[in-house]
């Protein structure tokens, strides 16, 4: 198949004179349904616009591909105007557009169009061949530029075939990633760049294109091994896992197109990070553009947990050592911190353990803003950790896991809405955005964000601990399921630390009903980790292969009172594992009551156990606990089709 296949004369227009963008689109959007393509012109035309709200699909040097895959093409179809006085079609270094072909491509039909149209991207990077089409006179001419040049690209591909395959086993070599979210136009430019200038630098250079398509030119992980240097030039997620430990540059397919020389220039100076990879090695790629809303949560939520889990773990463990190493007979008041060896352990952990929140809300924040979201998220989570306040700017009662959530969330747009109403500045304030107006516009505005937010989850807060306040008159068997429900409700977020509050609070009573309570609150936090730990060894068709290799982690966690490390498993699947654990640990809870365990440490797990009093039952209730959260994830979940 030619691209003159795809290129009708019915479907040009010559030395067009739109008024704007509106014009364009539509103007070409006829000339699709005037040479047959569509199926419903409303939609299709529709399926550009949304395209172009993800960002402009004008590439630079004139040049513009607009381009929709949709069930409302009936065939895949190429239209193309030339507009030679040029016009605004929001192309990224504010230049003019004089030069369109917009591509119709037919949802889930055969995929042979897609190399054609790979084809004219990579022709479209020879400027002398885009002018020589915007002062075509007629159809015909157009039409017999695109054969020809087609022609010749051939022939220079196999002259070129033979000298790339000797020269490959020398000198630099590089692979590289292309990928936009259509697949279709941006993916090849990108592409055609990066191997020119590598030709021109002597690099060697192989380019996966992940297209609508499908992967083309796959690199092999030989291919990967022997390259001193990876360029992933993608505006949608790529699989990276397999790119871990090299040295590795990350940048946008317009990057790649407008700048492939500052690209290699970095590989060429070394000054490139090694990857390191923190997700599972076989991520699936996939649109943001293009993906589901719950997907997309859920792919940043678990974006912000797997940063943040390093410092519960590390933290979590050395807060546990503390109460382990101390001795609680020189002052109940201060246990865990009455040694110089246990205050050692417990403030160290306690720094690690305080980075969770501001971390966890900055990597939200970074995968959907990128690298400018970061900071804002940062900023965000840390107010959350200290129930920031318009009254109380110092803080007040902390927002905790749930503002933390809401901070990287709201910093992410934040910063995104900051980058859409910055996108027309000139070219001489691109410098400035990330360094000044990003962090200055993002942080004022999530310490509005926050300090509106924090009183309201004090305040629930507050009334969660009056209404427990209440119950511990009443059956102590109640208020133990209650409490240890609460604390596998959101591990970490407001009822979480409500109960545990509630808890630490009773022991400064000093009566057997405070201490009785505080081992209610434990228990209900240890189970969640245990019961996921059990399950993934029990019912192991229920959980992913990466989530039946991390299961085992969690018995430490859960030992160690990191309610925290169940965090992952009910992100995944809500509605299934949250009440699973709630029974569990409001069972627990319930059998600690009625067993009349107590403590008198605030913290520590299992290495607290030595101040528990009825420890045999204690171990008792969180046994039966976590088998009841595990028997019930074990029902409630649906088997992963793997």
């Amino acid at each position: 198949m030619k691209i003159t296949d795809l290129l009708k004369k019915e479907g040009i227009a010559l030395n067009q004179k739109p008024a704007d963008k509106a014009a364009v689109i539509t103007k070409m959007v006829n000339l699709h349904d005037k040479a047959g393509n569509l199926n419903d012109k409303k939609a299709y035309k529709a399926a550009i616009e949304a395209r172009e709200e993800q960002g402009s699909t004008a590439v630079g040097m004139g040049i513009a591909v607009p381009h929709a895959k949709t069930d409302a093409v009936k065939q895949p179809g190429l239209t193309a105007i030339t507009v030679p006085k040029g016009v605004d079609y929001g192309c990224p270094d504010g230049s003019p557009s004089n030069l369109f072909f917009m591509i119709a491509a037919p949802a889930g039909a055969a995929d042979t169009h897609l190399e054609v149209l790979a084809s004219l991207m990579t022709m479209l990077m020879d400027e002398e061949f885009s002018k020589s089409l915007i002062a075509a006179k007629t159809p015909e001419e157009f039409l017999a530029l695109i054969d020809a040049k087609e022609a010749e690209n051939a022939e220079e591909k196999a002259e070129e075939a033979a000298p790339a395959a000797a020269a490959a086993s020398g000198g630099t070599k590089v692979v590289a990633v292309t990928a936009c979210p259509t697949g279709i136009a941006h993916t090849y430019m990108a592409a055609e760049a990066l191997e020119k200038c590598a030709a021109a630098r002597g690099v060697n250079i192989k380019v996966e294109t992940d297209g609508s398509g499908g992967a083309k030119n796959v690199l092999t992980a030989d291919d990967i091994k022997d390259a001193d240097c990876v360029i992933i030039a993608a505006d949608k997620n790529v699989e990276m896992g397999r790119f871990n430990g090299k040295k590795l540059i990350k940048a946008s397919t317009a990057d790649a197109i407008h700048r492939s020389e500052e690209l290699f220039d970095r590989v060429a100076a070394g000054d490139v990070p090694v990857y390191q990879h923190t997700g599972a090695a076989a991520a699936a790629a996939e649109s943001s553009g293009n993906e589901s809303v719950g997907r997309f949560i859920y792919k940043s939520l678990m974006d912000g947990v797997s940063h943040m889990l390093p410092f519960v773990i590390g933290g979590g463990i050395m807060i546990a050592l503390a109460f382990l190493l101390d001795d609680y007979s020189i002052d109940p008041a201060n246990f865990g911190s009455n040694t110089p060896v246990a205050a050692w352990f417990k403030s160290i952990g306690g720094v690690a353990f305080n980075f969770m929140l501001p971390v966890l809300a900055g990597f939200i924040a970074r995968s959907i803003a990128d690298r400018p979201g970061l900071a804002v998220g940062f900023v965000g989570g840390a107010l959350a950790a200290s129930g920031a306040t318009f009254a109380n700017p110092a803080g007040g009662i902390p927002s905790a896991f749930l503002g933390a959530l809401v901070a990287g969330f709201a910093a992410g747009f934040i910063v995104k809405g900051l980058q859409k109403l910055t996108s027309k500045f000139p070219p001489s304030l691109e410098g400035i955005k990330p360094v000044l107006i990003y962090p200055l516009g993002g942080i004022l505005i999530i310490g509005v964000v926050m300090c509106a937010i924090n009183p309201i989850v004090g305040a629930l807060n507050t009334w969660i601990s009056n209404v427990l306040m209440s119950m511990s008159s009443g059956s102590a068997v109640l208020l133990g399921l209650v409490l240890g429900a609460m604390m596998a409700t959101d591990m970490g977020g407001p009822l979480n630390k409500a109960a545990y509050v509630f808890g630490t609070a009773a022991l400064a009573n000093q009566n057997e009903i405070g201490y009785m309570i505080m081992a209610a609150v434990m228990i209900g936090g240890m189970v969640p980790p245990i019961a996921i730990a059990l399950s993934t060894i029990v019912s192991k068709k229920k959980y992913t292969e990466e989530e039946r290799k991390s299961g085992p982690v969690n018995f430490i966690m859960g030992l160690c009172f990191i309610t925290e490390g169940a965090i992952p498993y009910a992100a995944a699947d809500p509605l299934h594992v949250i009440p699973s654990l709630m029974i569990g640990s409001g069972v627990a809870g319930a059998l600690s009551m009625a067993f009349k365990c107590t403590l008198m440490a605030p913290h520590g797990g299992i290495f607290v156990f030595p101040v528990v009093g009825n420890v045999a039952m204690y171990l008792v209730a969180l046994v039966v606990g976590s088998v009841v959260g595990c028997l019930l994830l074990g029902l409630l979940k649906k088997n992963v089709e793997e």
